[in-house]
């Protein structure tokens, strides 16, 4: 298998929050895109990183002893900066597919955001993209 970079296989249109976005907000988002994972934005720069899953563990359990107006109201106050992963792992576009593979494999992660040099946002890759790229090896051979 030839040595792709990142850069070959990565997805450049990013979807991305600020900050201070809702969590229903990255929620509706991350649903209507179908997509399990958002690049934390700020001032252009790669600040964090929220999943599906960081935004499902926020939410409240149905045991809660409040009404559901308290518990939406509440969770429409709760912030992506509150729940964010700060300074998640990254690559560069130069970076190898199988060394970004090997990382994702070893941290348990499904998505990686690609930084360029000044860490601003360039794309992002995940393992459906590492997939396709594996696929698109194997028919060709």
């Amino acid at each position: 298998m030839k040595a792709h970079l990142v850069k070959d296989i990565m997805t450049v249109e990013v979807l991305s929050v600020a900050p201070d976005s809702t969590l229903p907000e990255a929620r509706r988002l991350m649903s209507s895109r179908k997509v399990r994972r958002l690049p934390v934005v700020d001032g252009g720069r790669l600040v964090g990183i929220i999943s599906l899953s960081d935004v499902d563990e926020a939410s409240p359990s149905g045991a809660s002893t409040l009404s559901i107006w308290e518990l939406n109201y509440i969770l429409s106050k709760l912030q992506v900066k509150e729940v964010m992963t700060r300074d998640p792992i990254t690559v560069t576009p130069e970076t190898k597919v199988g060394e970004t593979a090997r990382l994702m494999a070893q941290k348990k992660i499904g998505g990686i955001p690609v930084v360029d040099s000044a860490g601003a946002l360039a794309g992002i890759v995940t393992e459906s993209d590492i997939f396709r790229l594996v696929a698109q090896e194997w028919s060709a051979s």
